[in-house]
């Protein structure tokens, strides 16, 4: 997966396509931090959870910037947001969260907010990357509460 990152730099370099070229090269510096503080080379799932918290991070800052009347800004993150996620794997829709969530609780005979912490960890698990958690969370909630 890094060597596509590394590939799709070359292109936008040899394009001249600078914003994008510019949102790989901090997608790759980022990469490169998590890399030198785990201490070795970054796996695929490495990889996506790197993504996964800079287009969390990229997307806050978009509503930050609209809430300011930057939209200029605004547009930069999520341009951003858009080339980073190329490279994640593709969002589950609510109606297949949902369904994870009742099967998550089935399985741990969740019954109520209590057990949310151990219906969380199992989803973390098995979303990661393809789901927002505070989507996943609040869908827990409702379910346990309901």
């Amino acid at each position: 997966m890094i060597q596509q990152i590394t590939d799709a730099m070359k292109q936008a370099m040899k394009a001249g396509d600078k914003p994008r070229l510019s949102a790989i090269r901090m997608f790759r510096a980022a990469l490169k931090d998590r890399e030198i503080a785990i201490g070795h080379a970054l796996t695929d799932e490495d990889v996506v959870a790197v993504g996964t918290r800079l287009v969390k991070q990229r997307k806050d800052a978009a509503v930050q910037y609209q809430k300011a009347e930057r939209e200029d800004l605004a547009a930069g993150e999520l341009f951003e947001v858009g080339v980073i996620s190329q490279w994640l794997p593709q969002a589950m829709a609510d109606t297949e969260v949902a369904q994870a969530v009742v099967a998550a609780c089935g399985a741990l005979s969740a019954t109520s907010m209590r057990d949310m912490g151990k219906v969380m960890g199992v989803l973390q698990k098995q979303l990661a990357g393809r789901a927002d958690m505070t989507r996943v969370s609040a869908l827990v909630k409702e379910h346990l509460a309901g």
